[in-house]
C-alpha cells in the first residue's frame, strides 16, 4: 500500500508568502525535496547573502533540514538539479560547495546543473533534490 506524506520544516526557510508548497513529499521511499532558495530560515525577508558559495551553502542548509525532519540523511540523496542564474561565472564556486556535501566519490547523486535567465529573490542559485530510503 502506497503511502504520501507532505512536510514542512519548521527550522528550514518557509514558503513565501505568494507560493504555496510542501518542503518535500515522501513516498514510498522517495523523497522529493522543493527547490531551495539562499532563505536564511530564521529571517526570511533578509537579504540573501553575497556571492554563489554562501548562497549555495544556505540552500545546502535548508535542504539538510528539510531532508532531516522528514527522517532522511544527505547520505540518501540519488539526485541533485541546480539551477545557477550566472553560469560560466558561478559553476566553479558551486562546485566547491557541492563537494563538501557530497565528497564520498563512490556515492556521488546523479546531478543535473542548468543556467537560467533569472530565480526567484534574484537568487544566484537554486537546488532541490530526491533521496531514497528503503528504512
Amino acid at each position: 500500500m502506497s503511502s504520501i506524506v507532505f512536510h514542512q520544516s519548521p527550522t528550514a526557510a518557509p514558503p513565501p508568502p505568494s507560493a504555496r508548497y510542501s518542503h518535500a513529499v515522501k513516498a514510498n521511499g522517495w523523497l522529493h525535496v522543493t527547490g531551495q532558495l539562499p532563505v536564511d530560515p530564521n529571517a526570511p525577508d533578509k537579504p540573501l547573502p553575497e556571492g554563489i558559495e554562501a548562497q549555495a551553502k544556505l540552500c545546502f542548509h535548508n535542504i539538510e533540514q528539510i531532508v532531516q525532519h522528514a527522517g532522511f540523511a544527505l547520505s540518501d540523496t540519488v539526485f541533485v538539479r541546480i539551477y545557477l542564474r550566472d553560469f560560466n561565472a558561478d559553476y566553479a564556486g558551486f562546485n566547491r560547495v557541492y563537494d563538501s556535501y557530497f565528497d564520498d566519490a563512490a556515492r556521488l547523486p546523479a546531478r543535473t546543473t542548468i543556467g537560467v535567465a533569472q530565480l526567484g529573490r534574484d537568487a544566484r542559485v537554486e537546488i532541490d533534490a530526491v533521496l531514497y530510503s528503503a528504512r
